[in-house]
């Protein structure tokens, strides 16, 4: 799917700032394409751009208006499908990353229908996929992976992807999460695929490039997850990675939303996932280690981080604080 930008910010009456986290990821990484958000009676959440109207936003010249709104459930809101259907009837397609449809919703659908517009289910694959082949191809290809979920694999890998771009490298962020693909403008949300085809649909979404092009994959979840690891090791497989980046949160008792499941060590977690990545590229290597270190203060941060890269040899960043230069160096 690909979706047309610029972008409304629909956060309807978010209850938090939390509850508006992919409009938050969007509006962080692609500022120039959301022109402004929209805010229903009681919402919390404020992405600091201009307010507008679905009036505003067609002067404006909007395309989508995107749901960025990642609620209890993935339901929408009974007070949004009012506001949807008039942006429909205004000439704007719609956008959601969520786990009910809008286009299983009648008004939405009936509205879409009668003005030649788009529904966007970014979650839920419009096209089927093959099962993985397996098979080598050209061009590079750097996956983010993580000890844990919710870890900062995609704020890294579109670190990297920026930062590589910035150096005039041929770069191309992949995304494999609705976020990811709200910011990237297409892309597959692999835990919507069958689990037989998630090598496969991973396989379509990093093609055959050239030589010195470098496909940056967005991970997801992680090999020690109980729940979510499936999904992990088919990206590994099918992106048939050159080049992997740990990422990690250092700060966390548990897995998340495991507390019988302890952390791996980072040790652990590059041993593993070099493994398993072995399967279809056994020339995959490790070229840095991404640190969220919000939870730590600045001195305690950077004597985390020197730790790790002591231990592992790798260079040891937190993409916010410190950038990922270094990271990109290793990958010459």
């Amino acid at each position: 799917m690909a979706i047309q930008h610029p972008y409304l910010m629909f956060l309807g009456d978010s209850p938090d700032q939390l509850a508006a986290k992919v409009a938050q990821g969007v509006a962080h990484w692609r500022p120039e394409w959301c022109l402004g958000q929209l805010r229903l009676e009681g919402c919390k959440a404020d992405l600091k751009l201009p307010d507008m109207t679905l009036a505003d936003a067609r002067e404006k010249g909007v395309k989508t208006v995107v749901v960025g709104v990642a609620n209890r459930g993935g339901v929408i809101g009974a007070s949004w499908v009012e506001v949807l259907e008039q942006a429909l009837d205004m000439g704007m397609d719609i956008a959601a990353g969520l786990h009910q449809k809008v286009a299983d919703v009648p008004r939405l659908a009936e509205a879409a229908a009668r003005n030649g517009r788009k529904l966007f289910d970014v979650r839920h694959p419009t096209r089927s996929f093959d099962v993985a082949s397996g098979v080598k191809r050209s061009g590079k290809r750097l996956l983010a992976v993580g000890t844990d979920c919710s870890v900062g694999k995609m704020y890294a890998s579109l670190a990297i992807e920026q930062e590589m771009r910035k150096r005039g490298i041929k770069a191309d962020f992949r995304a494999t999460g609705q976020t990811g693909i709200f910011i990237a403008g297409d892309g597959v949300s692999v835990d919507a695929v069958v689990s037989d085809f998630i090598s496969g649909a991973t396989e379509w979404l990093t093609p055959e490039n050239a030589p010195d092009h470098w496909d940056i994959v967005e991970g997801q979840g992680s090999l020690f997850h109980a729940s979510f690891a499936g999904v992990s090791l088919g990206l590994l497989h099918g992106s048939q990675p050159d080049a992997l980046v740990l990422c990690h949160e250092p700060t966390r008792a548990h897995m998340r939303g495991l507390p019988g499941y302890k952390l791996p060590s980072i040790e652990e977690a590059i041993d593993l996932n070099l493994r398993m990545a072995r399967l279809t590229n056994p020339d995959v290597r490790f070229v840095g280690v991404a640190i969220n270190t919000s939870g730590l203060g600045e001195d305690e941060a950077l004597g985390y981080l020197q730790k790790v890269e002591a231990e592992t040899g790798l260079p040891t960043t937190d993409p916010v604080r410190q950038g990922v230069a270094r990271i990109v160096d290793n990958l010459a």
